[in-house]
């Protein structure tokens, strides 16, 4: 009988104690317990978190379906972070999974596993002890409002005179912003060198958009994702709100740590069907 469960893999990660014990407690998207899965062949010195999800959920066309659904997203996104967030709790260096990478069975996980092992461990070695944070520049600058009129209070100009004052004023406003965008942008320019100097890599993802750009006020110019040595993660936020400081019209969000999941490449998912 075909089983109606799929396998969905939430990490990389080396096969410890700690890790064993970490997974014993955790529920993922589903509800459903997770545990470890070793590779196919040798020594198992990494495994995948995995748990069993429901086919009718997580098959590849009823999985389109669910991605449209805002609420049913969230929940999800929620859950696998939470499985991430708590093997990262337990002191494992871990390589997070795209959301919904699924395996038709635990023999195919393992086959998966075993295929990149020696990558994967290599992976590993070079993200212990780091973390990811994201710094996010916005670019707000003040307009400041044209001059008052000398002549305000007075009977004011018309026909040609007023037209060429009312150009005059909107001429000496565009040169205001565009000066102050322009004194932005190198700011920004100075905080993304800045932050590269205090990390061991960088991955610039787009600017966001819309309510991706969160409700706070600036047009969202950097978007990116540095590797942090854990124990530099103070200095990281200092130098950075550092460099940001004084400069009118810049605001700058820094958000982590996280699991790497901008520097784990991702294993390709096996479709489901």
């Amino acid at each position: 009988m075909t089983d109606p469960n799929l396998v969905y893999t939430y990490a990389v990660l080396r096969r410890t104690p700690e890790a064993a014990a970490a997974v014993t407690h955790l529920r993922g998207v589903a509800g459903e317990p997770i545990h470890l899965v070793d590779p196919a062949a040798g020594t198992p010195r990494l495994a995948f978190a995995v748990g069993h999800v429901p086919a009718a959920d997580y098959d590849e066309t009823p999985l389109k379906a669910h991605l449209d659904d805002l609420d049913w997203l969230e929940t999800t996104v929620r859950s696998h972070h939470a499985v991430v967030a708590a093997l990262v709790g337990c002191g494992a260096a871990v390589l997070p999974l795209r959301l919904a990478t699924v395996y038709h069975d635990e023999d195919r996980a393992r086959q998966a596993l075993d295929t990149r092992r020696d990558y994967f461990l290599s992976l590993l070695d070079r993200l212990t002890g780091h973390v990811e944070l994201g710094v996010k520049i916005y670019a707000t600058p003040d307009i400041t409002p044209p001059e008052a009129d000398p002549g305000a209070g007075q009977e004011q100009p018309t026909g040609l005179g007023a037209g060429r004052a009312y150009l005059s004023i909107r001429r000496r406003r565009q040169r205001r912003n565009e000066e102050a965008w322009r004194t932005v942008a190198q700011a920004a320019r100075h905080l993304t060198e800045t932050a590269a100097t205090l990390a061991v890599d960088r991955v610039a993802h787009s600017p966001q958009r819309g309510s991706l750009a969160g409700p706070g006020p600036g047009t969202n110019v950097g978007n990116d994702a540095y590797l942090v040595a854990a124990d530099r993660v103070d200095a990281f936020r200092a130098g950075i709100l550092a460099a940001a400081e004084g400069v009118p019209g810049l605001r700058v969000e820094i958000t982590g740590p996280w699991a790497p999941y901008s520097f784990a490449l991702q294993p390709e998912p096996e479709p489901a069907a």
